[in-house]
């Protein structure tokens, strides 16, 4: 350890390599639930690419892992640590480079936090639309690294469809220069688009070329109640099938009303069984939430409340950004989950997490991406009680098989990291595990890239 923090410096200031005890252990987990993490050596704050490569270097000729990480918002234990390793934290590297509004593009450094960059290309009148829930605290190259979602990406797409091009340091310290600051590219292989929810274990992302696009307008909201999660599944199927195209179509259930009614007093109906929430930023949005409003109530919905203004609308989505906290105070720890299923199989999906609660005897509360079927089963317990920790693990683990039954995903958008990596060999199939570990091995042929993600 002596030798690894001594020729760390070597290329870093002795204030950019970390090693108290207590500053370790503050750096080497995520927010995730039954993730294990080790003790890492020491924690790196590189300012410069030179830096990234001097670490990667080091690490490589010494074969100590390396984690990179970003702000440690994660759900899945991407981000911990193993025993010895180095924790590469990309934090200060939060620089925006270039604001483009010709090309409509923004060059930013890893560590740039994503509402940060939203409010700079604003100044312009462009917009970055992916916007995860954490987008206040979490950093570009953390959303790069899980490939990551939100609210809006029924209609503006995730990450990976915003990144144009990346700079990425290899495991042995060489640069990678990929991609485009062009609209249109297909030159060779797209090694942009492997890097994208790759977890930091090919390399490590130091300077990413993201496509802007127009500000959208402002959103007006419609809020309906269902009394089955069938009825809200129904409608959330005849939106699409109409051709509309919703800013966001987000779904409440019943457990996360009732717990964020108990957390805000925001006072929202709780003889529902399912809130759906439809927004649009058109040039018409009363207009296409008035024809949103009649598919809804053809499908059963008891109650259409459709915005009158910013203000309205505004308070709607409160609710919904509420939710997480919400469930988290229910028992006082939260297990969330991320599978994503066609969205004609959505209420199957909400039916079934409810009898897996109901066996489980826990409370689980859903919130969901509905319009492309990305659902967040959220288990609560009290992780003092280990009997409840048990029944939790196996309700999460149930929840992802009935997606995988599902003909869905284990992640849409929170990643793979510790959480899911068992799972994610029996969704790949035995041929798609070996060729992309086989890939791994090609990026990463020493093994010392996030070691024990993903794969």
């Amino acid at each position: 350890m002596s030798t690894l923090v001594a020729r760390l410096r070597e290329g870093l200031p002795a204030s950019a390599v970390l090693t108290d005890s207590d500053v370790l252990a503050s750096y080497a987990h995520d927010m995730a639930s039954f993730c294990p993490a080790g003790t890492p050596a020491a924690v790196v704050l590189p300012r410069s690419v030179e830096q990234v490569q001097h670490v990667l270097r080091t690490a490589s000729e010494l074969r100590v892992p390396v984690v990179p990480q970003g702000a440690r918002t994660g759900l899945s234990g991407g981000a911990n640590a193993v025993d010895g390793c180095v924790l590469l934290s990309l934090t200060r590297m939060n620089r925006i480079l270039e604001i483009d509004p010709v090309n409509r593009f923004a060059v930013v450094e890893p560590g740039v936090i994503n509402a940060d960059l939203s409010k700079a290309v604003a100044a312009h009148g462009l917009a970055y639309p992916p916007d995860p829930s954490s987008w206040e605290q979490c950093t570009i190259g953390g959303n790069i690294g899980t490939g990551a979602g939100g609210l809006c990406c029924v209609k503006y797409g995730v990450t990976a469809e915003y990144v144009l091009g990346l700079d990425v340091v290899l495991a042995d310290g060489r640069l990678l220069r990929c991609g485009r600051h062009t609209a249109k590219g297909v030159a060779g292989y797209d090694l942009t688009r492997l890097f994208v929810g790759s977890e930091g274990t090919l390399g490590v992302v130091v300077k990413a070329v993201l496509a802007l696009k127009p500000a959208p307008r402002p959103q007006l909201v419609l809020a309906a109640e269902f009394g089955s999660a069938a009825a809200a599944g129904e409608a959330v199927a005849q939106i699409m099938a109409e051709g509309h195209s919703p800013a966001l179509l987000e779904l409440m259930d019943a457990t996360s009303i009732r717990a964020v009614n108990k957390l805000t007093r925001m006072g929202l109906p709780e003889s529902t069984q399912a809130l759906l929430l439809a927004a649009f930023d058109t040039a018409e949005p009363a207009a296409d939430l008035a024809a949103v409003g009649e598919l809804c109530r053809a499908a059963g919905a008891s109650e259409v409340v459709p915005a009158a203004d910013q203000a309205e609308s505004e308070l709607l989505l409160a609710a919904r950004r509420a939710t997480m906290p919400a469930l988290e105070a229910v028992a006082g720890t939260t297990m969330i989950d991320d599978v994503c299923v066609p969205r004609s199989r959505l209420a199957e999906l909400l039916d079934g997490v409810a009898k897996i609660a109901e066996h489980n005897r826990l409370t689980i509360g859903v919130v969901a991406h509905a319009g492309d079927g990305n659902t967040h089963p959220t288990v609560c317990f009290d992780a003092r009680d280990e009997d409840q920790q048990r029944r939790a693990r196996a309700a999460f683990e149930e929840i992802m098989a009935l997606g995988l039954e599902l003909g869905g995903t284990i992640t849409g958008e929170h990643g793979v990291g510790v959480l899911k990596r068992d799972w994610l060999a029996r969704e790949l199939g035995e041929v798609g595990t070996e060729m992309q570990r086989a890939l791994r091995r090609v990026f990463d042929p020493l093994g010392i890239l996030n070691p024990g993600k993903l794969l």
